[in-house]
């Protein structure tokens, strides 16, 4: 599970104050010095108020005396291994042949960074966060799940019922919606393995029943938005699936045919080809598994189609709230991606690759390279494994580590409101390595704003303020800046100014607001 770990760090790369893994590592420094974001504080902590994750991250540091770097990346490599473990013993619940299991941890390895087709995550960040935590739970939930209905094994009843409760208690403790539609898969799994035939058919009809039905209710009766908000939620593309590029869609119906294909030839033959053993179906347990494999499928593609339809009918543009998109139910693609990662590879290890080294490397170095070279173009301009005691390669997150140092901790800065889509910045974010408060920015804050309202207003004002900051002269950058308190501005380098700029780089310049 070690080398696993290795090869998935390796393959995905490590970007610790990149995208989510900045706003969770801004929230942690200011639990830790409360003297930094002085203006901007309610974003820093934004991603803390459901989640422990942050006070857990913040009491770890002093308590282990590792420097939050260190921690960072220690949390994260854990965080790793627990899930390919925990894929491990899902695959074990479908397979008794060890290639099998293998072949599905190798494959999650490979394909951690994989997009869940536009829902703007992947299978696991390449940096820590409270989701990077909740992966592994919610995989260990199902597992809990699947035991929890071996209907002729009571000692394993007992100990699935406790893994499943202690899936869902740590899921909900780091992420509360990944809890929330983890206990609604592992609902549906239980259905689909009961004993009665009636349980079977009218439990899954009735939890997606239900599930449509409070939907709707909440949908219906959410308070008015604010035109603020409402300009926050549409900003977030991949909440709407009539947004979502043509290859996005086909991300979110693939899986759902590959796992369709599953449960049918399942239920027709009586086993599905995934896992297949090479043992009788009379070795004893093998049975059982074939069943646990198909019950698996029925479960991701019943979840898969139901937040579909949800999402079509409820999470719209148009919607006069967006209370359902807030909820982004097609992350729970998340676990259709999971259970379709570990069964391919299941079927790999089990019927290509078996006992064959050179095959084994073969496939390492073809699927795992293809997602080594995706990951490195995602940054570019950045070390691939930007590690705690490597100087950054980014000319961006340079200058941040230059105001850092020389600036003072009361500090507030503006940057263009789309800074993190300029060539080279790689989504680095500003709090997270500067140490300083900033304006909102339009993508990640505007991504907090949508999710907490009633930030909504002062994203919308600081947007609006550092709107073309680089192209706009600076007598407006003074009018519009100095009312909200900036003394410094980070400009492009190429950006016109009279301000007095004490650093510059290749991209960009530190200036201070006259």
């Amino acid at each position: 599970m070690s080398v696993a770990t290795i090869l998935a760090v390796i393959v995905a790369g490590y970007h610790p104050f990149a995208e989510d893994g900045g706003i969770y590592a801004a929230g942690v420094k200011y639990l830790l010095d409360a003297r930094l974001y002085p203006h901007d504080a309610a974003f820093a902590m934004e991603p803390s108020r459901w989640s422990l994750f942050a006070p857990m991250v913040a009491e770890l540091v002093p308590l282990t005396h590792l420097t939050l770097p260190w921690m960072l990346l220690a949390l994260h490599a854990l965080s790793v291994w627990a899930a390919l473990f925990a894929a491990w013993m899902l695959a074990a619940r479908l397979s008794l042949r060890s290639e099998a299991r293998t072949g599905a941890v190798v494959l999650l390895a490979c394909w951690l960074g994989l997009p869940v087709a536009g829902t703007a995550l992947y299978v696991m960040d390449p940096y820590l966060t409270a989701r990077s935590l909740a992966t592994p739970a919610m995989i260990l939930a199902i597992v809990g799940a699947l035991d929890a209905t071996q209907w002729h094994n009571s000692e394993r009843r007992r100990r699935g019922w406790a893994l499943w409760a202690a899936g869902l208690a740590v899921c909900a403790a780091m992420h509360p919606l990944t809890a929330m539609y983890a206990a609604f898969a592992t609902a549906l799994l239980a259905s689909i393995r009961a004993r009665s035939r009636a349980v079977r058919v009218w439990g899954v009809a009735g939890l997606c029943a239900a599930a449509a039905i409070a939907a709707a209710c909440a949908q219906g009766f959410a308070p008015a938005e604010s035109a603020a908000y409402v300009r926050a939620a549409l900003s977030r593309s991949y909440w709407f699936l009539g947004e979502w590029r043509w290859y996005e869609v086909v991300g979110l119906f693939a899986p759902l045919g590959i796992l369709g294909g599953v449960a049918w030839l399942g239920a027709r033959r009586g086993r599905g080809p995934v896992f297949r053993s090479h043992l009788p179906a009379s070795q004893p347990g093998a049975s059982g598994l074939l069943e646990a494999r198909d019950a698996l499928a029925r479960m991701a593609v019943t979840i898969g189609v139901t937040v579909c339809v949800l999402a079509l009918l409820l999470a719209s543009e148009a919607s006069t709230t967006h209370l359902i998109a807030r909820m982004q139910p097609l992350r729970v693609f998340q676990i259709v991606y999971v259970v379709m990662i570990v069964m391919l590879g299941g079927w790999l290890g089990d019927r290509v690759l078996r006992r064959s080294a050179w095959r084994w490397g073969a496939a390492v170095v073809l699927l795992g390279g293809a997602m080594f070279g995706a990951a490195q173009a995602e940054y570019p301009g950045s070390n691939h494994l930007e590690m705690p005691w490597m100087t950054p390669r980014s000319a961006w997150a340079q200058a941040f580590e230059w105001i850092r140092a020389n600036t003072l901790p009361d500090a507030l800065f503006a940057v263009d409101a789309d800074y993190i889509h300029a060539a080279g910045e790689d989504a680095q974010n500003f709090r997270a390595i500067a140490e300083r408060s900033a304006l909102p920015d339009r993508s990640k804050d505007g991504g907090e704003a949508s999710i907490a309202p009633d930030l909504a207003d002062m994203w919308a004002r600081g947007v609006a303020a550092q709107a073309g900051l680089n192209a706009i002269g600076d007598a407006e950058r003074v009018s519009r800046l100095r009312p909200l308190g900036v003394k410094w501005v980070v400009l492009d380098a190429g950006a016109k100014t009279t301000f007095a700029c004490p650093y510059t780089n290749v991209s960009v310049r530190i200036c201070r607001l006259k």
